[in-house]
């Protein structure tokens, strides 16, 4: 089993992300510069946060450029599994991989504290070690975390079970005294209608250590270990 962690010129959390597939899940793990295009040794690429470019223009769209991301739509399409986490949510949306767009907190704040997200989906390569229903205490780290989608797009990721995780209260409440950011429908984080590609705002690899306060994000980091593990068996 291996992971391969993208980097784009102003990538910051490849270090984090690096560190949860190494450290505490002892799997093989390589950082994959953003013109590489072979990615045929992966099983599971993350794409982290970071302000890919300076976010100069729309968040992502410049990464979403990049050369490897053509290979990262060969790689989902061949069912591979990818997650993107922060500004990977937004390159993932930029390139089309994922519906909607994000942009700014309605309250025009960067804002960096810690979420609850409620598990709306189990059935997910990326939460199978969960529970629906399930809450979970992950930070949040951005400006341009507010998801949006136009009406129609937004009737069909919730009619198909793409929404994975929504802001909540600690005892699952969803409202707006407990969304961060304005997202439509308190959506956290999304898949493809496929299931193998999920993108989320929150930064789960900040919680995997006790030391950070909360090892909530292994859960989501297992959950597509477990995958892998059963598709290779």
């Amino acid at each position: 089993m291996k992971f391969g962690v993208s980097v784009f010129p102003g990538t910051w959390s490849d270090v984090d992300c690096y560190s949860v597939i190494d450290d505490v899940l002892g799997y093989e793990v390589d950082y994959v510069w953003h013109k590489e295009t072979n990615l045929d040794t992966y099983d599971c690429i993350i794409i982290p946060g970071g302000f890919s470019y300076g976010d100069y223009l729309r968040c992502g769209s410049i990464a979403s450029l990049s050369p490897i991301m053509n290979s990262i739509k060969d790689f989902a399409q061949q069912g591979g599994l990818v997650i993107g986490i922060c500004n990977g949510f937004q390159i993932l949306c930029e390139s089309g991989l994922l519906p909607g767009v994000l942009i700014r907190n309605d309250h025009l704040q960067f804002r960096c504290e810690w979420t609850n997200l409620r598990i709306e989906n189990s059935d997910s390569p990326f939460t199978s070690k969960a529970e629906t229903g399930q809450v979970i205490s992950v930070p949040i780290s951005h400006g341009e975390g507010n998801y949006f989608a136009d009406s129609e797009t937004l009737d069909e990721i919730e009619k198909n079970d793409q929404v994975i995780f929504r802001y909540s209260s600690a005892e699952g409440c969803i409202n707006m005294d407990n969304n961060p950011n304005g997202s439509l429908n308190n959506i956290a984080g999304i898949t493809n209608r496929e299931g193998n590609v999920l993108g989320m705002m929150p930064h789960p690899e900040r919680c995997c250590d006790p030391l950070l306060g909360s090892t909530d994000g292994e859960v989501i980091f297992r959950s597509i270990s477990d995958t892998l593990s059963m598709r290779t068996s």
